[in-house]
This record gives C-alpha cells, sequence and structure tokens, in this order.
C-alpha cells in the first residue's frame, strides 16, 4: 500500500485525487507543513509515501514516473515526490528544517488562485534530500508536462499543454528500449509493446512473461529434438515467438513500472537458459538423424558465453575510470552520429534479435550442423570485432583503473583456493611484473591446457601436468590488482580456458555421452558466472567466498576433469562430468535463488546483453 499527501486542499475542477488513486495511492489531505508531517508520521515505516502540491498540473504517466518507480529510493518531478522506506528518515529530517512555513498549495476562492506563488513543498523537501546526500531521481519527462502553475493563466496554458500530448503514446514508446538491435527494433517492437499494454490491462506481471517465454523456448527445443522436417519449422517458430515474448516481459517492466528484483534475476538468466536448451534441442534432434553435432553446440555455447564475458569485464573494468579519453572511443563516437552506420554496428555484432532470427530462420529450412556452422561463424566475427574495438580503446586510452574496477575482474576472475593460495604466495613479487603480465601469463597457461587436452590421448597424463601449471599461472596472473590496461582480458580467458578444456577432454573420449555431459557441465559453471556477473551490476557484490571455494574455481574445476581424464575410463569420464555437473548445479542454482528470492538485493531491470 502507498499514501500520497496533499499539501493542501484540492483544487475546484482538477483531477489530481482520482489520478493519485488510479495508482494505487490513498489520498489524505493537508493543512500545512505541519499536518503533512503529522500524516506522513501515521503512514507506516514499511510503505511508500508521496507529498504532492495539490495544484500541480500535469500527465498521469508524469506522476507514475515520479512515484511509482521501486527502483530509487526517492524521486520527484515538479510539483511531486516520493520516498520509498529507506528514504523516510530523510524525508522527515527535511519536514523538520522545512518547519512551519507558508501552507503550500492554499487556494483562494476556488475561481483563482494567488498572485504570489506559495511554496511548492515537494520541489523543497526534493532539494533537501539532494542537499543532504539523498539522491532524489526525476526521470526525464520529453514532451510530458508536470508543472505548479503561478496563477491562472499559466494554469489554463498547462491544461492545453497536457491535452496537446497523448501521454498513453508516450508511454507505449518509452516502453521500448531507447537503443536495441535492428531486427528488435523494427521487426518486434512496433507491435510486442501493444502485447505488452494487453499484458499489464489484464494484471500480468513481467516475470509470467519471462516465464511464458521460457515455456515457449523449452517447446521449440523439444520440437528441434524431434529430428524431423516438421519439427524444425515448428521450432523456428515457436523461438521467434518465445523472442517476442522475451522482448515484451522487459517492455511490460518499464510501461507499468514493474520492476523486481525477482524479475532482475529471471531475465537475467532465462535468456540464457532458452539458448542453450534450444542448442541441446538441435544437439539430440540431429543426433536422431545420425548426426553428432553435439561438439558444436557444446563450441557455440562457450563462444556465446565467452563473448559475453569479455562484454561484462570491459564493462566492469571502465565502469568508473578517471580521465577516460580514447582516440578509437572518439572515431566510434562519430560513427554512432550517422544512421546508416548505427545500425550496421548493431547487426555485425549478432546481438540477441539477430542471433535468434538467424537461428530460427536456418533450423526450419536447412539442417542443425548448419545452424551451428552459421552460428560459430557469425559468432566468432562479432566477437573478433568487438573484442579488437575494446583492445585499441585500452590502448589508446588516458585512464586510471579505480579499486572498485580492479574488484569487479578479481571478482569475475572466479579464481579459487587453489590459485589464490598461489597468488598470495607470490603477491610481493607481482609488482615487478610488466604492465600487460597478468593478460600474458593467463593466455600462455590456458593456452597450454588448451592444446594439451586438444592434442593429446585420453588417458594421457599431460593435460593433468598443463592444469597443474594453469593453476600456477592463474594464481601469479591475479597476485596483483587488475588496473592494468588489458586486465579486463584475464576474466575471459579464464572462462575460454576452463570451457575449452572441458570441450577438448570430452571430445577426446571419444565415447557417447561424454560430450552431452561435458555440454551439462560447462552450461552448470556458465550459470555461476552470469549470477556473478548480475550480482555485480546490481551492486550487490560477488556471490559468496564459500561459494567459490566449494565449487573449486576455475582452476580448481579444470585441474579436477583433466585429473579425472587420466585416471579413469571413457565410461567412467562421462559418468564423473554428470556427476560433476549435478553437484555444480545444485550448489550455485540453491545459493542463487535464495539470495535473488531473499536477499533484498536492488530491483533493476536487464536492459539486455550487451552484445
Amino acid at each position: 500500500m502507498s499514501t500520497a499527501i496533499l499539501t493542501g486542499p484540492p483544487v475546484p475542477g482538477s483531477s489530481l485525487e482520482g489520478d493519485l488513486r488510479s495508482l494505487g495511492f490513498d489520498v489524505r489531505i493537508a493543512s500545512g507543513t505541519e499536518d503533512t508531517a503529522a500524516l506522513i508520521a501515521a503512514v507506516p515505516g514499511a510503505e511508500r509515501v508521496a507529498v504532492v502540491d495539490p495544484r500541480f498540473v500535469g500527465h498521469v504517466h508524469s506522476l507514475r514516473l515520479a512515484l511509482t518507480d521501486p527502483r530509487f529510493p526517492a524521486a520527484a518531478v515538479p510539483g511531486a515526490l516520493t520516498a520509498q522506506p529507506e528514504a523516510r528518515t530523510a524525508l522527515t529530517r527535511a519536514l523538520s528544517a522545512a518547519g512551519t512555513g507558508t501552507p503550500s498549495g492554499a487556494a483562494d476562492d476556488g475561481d483563482t488562485l494567488s498572485a504570489v506563488r506559495a511554496v511548492v513543498l515537494p520541489d523543497v523537501l526534493a532539494d533537501a534530500l539532494d542537499a543532504e546526500g539523498t539522491a532524489v531521481h526525476r526521470p526525464e519527462l520529453g514532451s510530458l508536462v508536470a508543472t505548479v502553475p503561478d496563477d491562472p493563466q499559466a494554469r489554463n496554458e498547462a491544461r492545453q499543454a497536457v491535452t496537446a500530448v497523448d501521454d498513453e503514446d508516450v508511454r507505449l514508446r518509452s516502453a521500448v528500449k531507447a537503443r536495441d538491435g535492428f531486427f528488435t527494433t523494427f521487426c518486434i517492437s512496433p507491435y510486442s509493446r501493444y502485447i505488452a499494454r494487453w499484458c499489464a490491462r489484464r494484471g500480468l506481471t513481467p516475470n509470467q512473461v519471462t516465464t511464458a517465454s521460457l515455456l515457449t523456448a523449452l517447446i521449440a527445443a523439444g520440437a528441434a529434438a524431434t529430428g524431423t522436417r516438421g519439427g524444425y519449422i515448428a521450432a523456428g517458430v515457436l523461438l521467434i515467438f518465445s523472442f517476442v515474448l522475451d522482448c515484451t516481459d522487459g517492455q511490460l517492466a518499464r510501461y507499468s513500472l514493474q520492476y523486481s528484483t525477482m524479475g532482475a534475476w529471471l531475465d537475467a538468466t532465462f535468456d540464457r537458459a532458452k539458448e542453450y536448451a534450444y542448442y541441446a534441442g538441435l544437439a539430440l534432434g540431429a543426433a536422431r538423424g545420425g548426426d553428432d553435432v553435439w561438439a558444436l553446440a557444446l563450441g557455440a555455447m562457450v563462444l556465446q558465453t565467452c563473448r559475453h564475458v569479455v562484454d561484462f569485464s570491459f564493462n566492469e573494468a571502465n565502469h568508473d575510470a578517471v580521465s577516460n579519453t580514447s582516440p578509437t572511443a572518439a572515431l566510434s563516437d562519430k560513427l554512432d552520429s550517422v544512421g546508416w552506420t548505427v545500425w550496421v554496428r548493431r547487426m555485425i555484432v549478432l546481438p540477441i534479435g539477430e542471433r535468434w532470427a538467424m537461428i530460427a530462420v536456418l533450423t526450419a529450412v536447412t539442417t542443425p550442423r548448419i545452424v551451428f556452422y552459421a552460428l560459430l561463424i557469425g559468432c566468432a566475427f562479432a566477437a573478433s570485432y568487438t573484442t579488437a574495438g575494446r583492445v585499441l580503446r585500452s590502448l589508446t586510452r588516458k585512464a586510471q583503473r579505480t579499486d572498485r574496477a580492479a574488484q569487479a575482474l578479481a571478482d569475475l576472475t572466479d579464481s579459487g583456493p587453489l590459485a589464490e593460495a598461489v597468488a598470495g604466495g607470490f603477491s610481493k613479487r607481482a609488482p615487478s611484473l610488466p604492465a600487460f603480465a597478468p593478460f600474458v601469463i593467463a593466455l600462455a597457461g590456458g593456452a597450454a591446457v588448451v592444446a594439451t587436452a586438444a592434442f593429446t590421448d585420453y588417458g594421457s597424463p599431460w593435460p593433468a601436468v598443463a592444469a597443474v601449471a594453469y593453476v600456477i599461472t592463474s594464481g601469479i596472473a591475479v597476485a596483483r590488482p587488475l588496473k592494468g590496461a588489458l586486465d579486463w582480458l584475464v576474466p575471459p580467458v579464464f572462462r575460454a580456458a576452463e570451457y575449452c578444456t572441458v570441450l577438448a577432454l570430452a571430445a577426446r573420449a571419444e565415447v557417447n555421452g561424454a560430450l552431452p555431459a561435458a555440454f551439462g557441465l560447462v552450461a552448470a559453471v556458465a550459470y555461476h558466472h552470469y549470477d556473478t556477473v548480475y550480482r555485480i551490476r546490481g551492486g550487490t557484490g560477488a556471490p559468496p567466498n564459500w561459494l567459490v571455494r566449494v565449487i573449486g574455481g576455475h582452476e580448481g574445476r579444470t585441474l579436477a576433469v583433466a585429473v579425472l581424464a587420466a585416471l579413469v575410463t571413457n565410461a567412467h569420464f562421462t559418468i564423473a562430468l554428470t556427476v560433476l555437473a549435478v553437484a555444480v548445479a545444485l550448489v550455485v542454482l540453491v545459493e542463487s535463488i535464495r539470495f535473488w528470492v531473499s536477499s533484498g538485493a536492488p530491483a533493476v531491470h536487464d536492459e539486455g546483453e550487451p552484445a
């Protein structure tokens, strides 16, 4: 429940009370500052409270943006302020400082307003909150109106301005992300936003739509797993429909401002679950037709996950960089000012819309093997393009990485107890290493273990020896804070090393079930890494250290898989990978669900994958 306090008697003919009630507020009327303070004090501390000047003139959506968005402790537009429970104490102090000044919003004879404007208490309180350090969010209104008129003429002009702009049209347009891919912008969003409105008017929540999208994708994966042409066609159609729902859930969240902690978790993880389940469905369907493409499916998952880690790691490394300048970034900004280059550059990075459209069409008309070939080629080109650009930016910019950025990169490395032990022993020598040493050392160790796993026979002890060396190089790479120009590449190198080692060893086993088991293990570990990313993006920090220790860290898991490949038979290796996959999945899922459901993490809606 939420309560709105009008700071004075309503203006005759105003629909403000009705507008506030339509937004879910219980409206109470105060006679001045002292009465406003008393009414706010009477509202339970766990509830949201709004302070609104009764002379307010504006669109209902202006009030909705200011008063109902759950992501901000305090928010305001001219004439209206809201405070969630975490900002209530600061609001009480601001009210005390306001004292017993001129009552705000007092109307005269009902037909005219005083020519001398009374104090607009919500604006005074918003400024006071800002001054004392409680950030007040002020939403961008664009063409929407929100004002407290000084006199009858100004009030009439404000009403005319409200009438001239259809706030429902603005609300629909703002439900669509400002920056999106070509396919999503021109082929999905023109109608999916109307589906979002339809859902909102029927009381559906973004989480329900997100779940429907997941279920649709899982059905699509099941259709692909049939291995028939009819199943492939149905799978392609269902995958596109799943993507329509995937766009709809975010648009519904923005349309109705239904942001939630659970929504952040679902939206952040279900996209990957849908895509990787679909890969598995294609692999199963191909197997029914006598074609084994599990290695391609696992390769596609590894490549896509590593692409995302590159994006996340680079963004975190430069999130709050100081003196952040780069000729490469300047050129990129210049290209973004030319219309056609914007869309070309968004398309060649193969974002989720273009990627799913390609997968859906190729599934319907070709074979799973061709789908994976196209996916690997497209994603490899996109990864090369984006990574090259970011490397150039890093080498040409003059920026000092902050402690926060270094900590985020350290969390993204997912270093376990073995690497930490090595890092602790090497920490005194680490400062003497060259600037690019962490990246070079990580790359050398990772390349060595992957190459050894790929080019030696199954059962050879050499992958285990290389994995031991990888543990050592991994520890040395993180022995000092990751503040170097290319240190943001260390986490993706670790991801590629671990995933590709599992892929190579499973492929060398040459036994039925090894690659599917490896697919499950990489999927479970990838979930843990995505969970880590979104916890950091939400400002809550990495998963607890005990979780990383229990599942071994990237170097511990790599060593464990390499040792198992050296000690057990091919058939038993499949069983070992399956057991390891189930164990990792159970641990990370239980902790992730516990955290996102009950931890009180901030309400953040994911704006989609960065590439």
